[in-house]
């Protein structure tokens, strides 16, 4: 009976992938955001970031054509994630506290995808490389190359009977792996289910962190004279960290796989420069007369020290 179901599997992901030989990999990505925006699933996630594992359970749905998204930890410290659009809500269940952030960016959990892949091309080699089982389920494995040295090298596992993503990785350029995330196993509803909680959170103190509306690009008192191709402002914000009483702007640039954040706030008596590093994760400080310029993002430190090099004042 074992040999059996091995067979059978066998047969079931053989069938799924000839049915889809044809597709491009940019099809495939422009199927998985379709799906990832329209599907109503569950599963249970793992999070590899900085050499730390973190396994979630995870819910998205669509509900009126609005999407929510809910991740609750398995483990300490406990938590539970919510976004719903572009409102976050954290639930630190051993602090009963619960933190609603309010922020223009709507992106997902799971993984980051451009809105047009028109234009994707031009700064990424899409390509096909092979298939493989994740969470007992087939996938076609979409390969992301950079055609520069300003971003990471990715895959995506893409699940090739509902396009959703079972697993992404994210590569350093010696190879190693610097961010990963996976299901270890999936389930597809018909129905959005009720979101479902043990959480009190009447009980908790609730903080609400609500940014200022996003303005124009031109209102910045900065320019950015480099930046790589491919990237276009997403929002600009200004006094954007309110929990730290300071009076800070925020603009967010992006190609759509990649992020990087350029902040602005007065400096203090000392202020930091130079460049600093966690996992994928690269920030470089700079000052100009009383301001001090951080510029972070998932991507490589040359990217940041390029785009920090560029900053003037208007």
């Amino acid at each position: 009976m074992r040999v059996l179901k091995a067979f059978l599997l066998c047969v079931i992901c053989q069938s799924a992938f000839a049915d889809k030989d044809q597709v491009t990999a940019r099809q495939w990505l422009d199927n998985m955001s379709r799906a990832m925006k329209t599907l109503n699933y569950r599963g249970t996630v793992i999070f590899m970031k900085n050499g730390q594992l973190d396994t979630m359970k995870y819910q998205h749905s669509v509900e009126n054509g609005v999407e929510q998204e809910r991740l609750a930890s398995l483990n300490s410290p406990m938590r539970e994630v919510t976004r719903k659009a572009n409102e976050v809500t954290c639930v630190f269940k051993e602090t009963s506290q619960k933190v609603v952030n309010h922020h223009p960016l709507d992106s997902s959990f799971i993984v980051n995808l451009p809105q047009n892949t028109s234009t994707l091309e031009r700064y990424y080699r899409l390509g096909l490389s092979g298939q493989e089982a994740i969470a007992m389920l087939p996938t076609q494995i979409v390969s992301v190359e950079p055609t520069d040295a300003l971003r990471y090298r990715r895959k995506i596992w893409v699940d090739t009977q509902h396009f959703l993503p079972l697993k992404v990785e994210v590569y350093n350029f010696d190879g190693s792996i610097l961010e990963q995330v996976v299901f270890t196993d999936l389930t597809t509803d018909a129905l959005a289910e009720p979101r479902i909680s043990n959480v009190d959170e009447d009980k908790f103190h609730v903080k609400h962190i609500h940014a200022t509306q996003a303005e124009p690009f031109e209102n910045a008192t900065f320019v950015l004279k480099n930046w790589p191709a491919g990237f276009e402002p997403v929002f600009f914000i200004r006094n954007s960290i309110q929990q730290s009483q300071k009076a800070v702007d925020h603009l967010l640039i992006s190609d759509g796989f990649s992020t990087v954040s350029v902040y602005l706030e007065a400096k203090e008596s000392q202020g930091m420069n130079g460049l600093h590093s966690l996992g994928s994760v690269n920030s470089f400080s700079k000052v100009i007369g009383d301001t001090q310029f951080t510029v972070l993002g998932e991507v490589p430190a040359k990217t940041v020290e390029l785009i920090a090099d560029g900053i003037a004042l208007r």
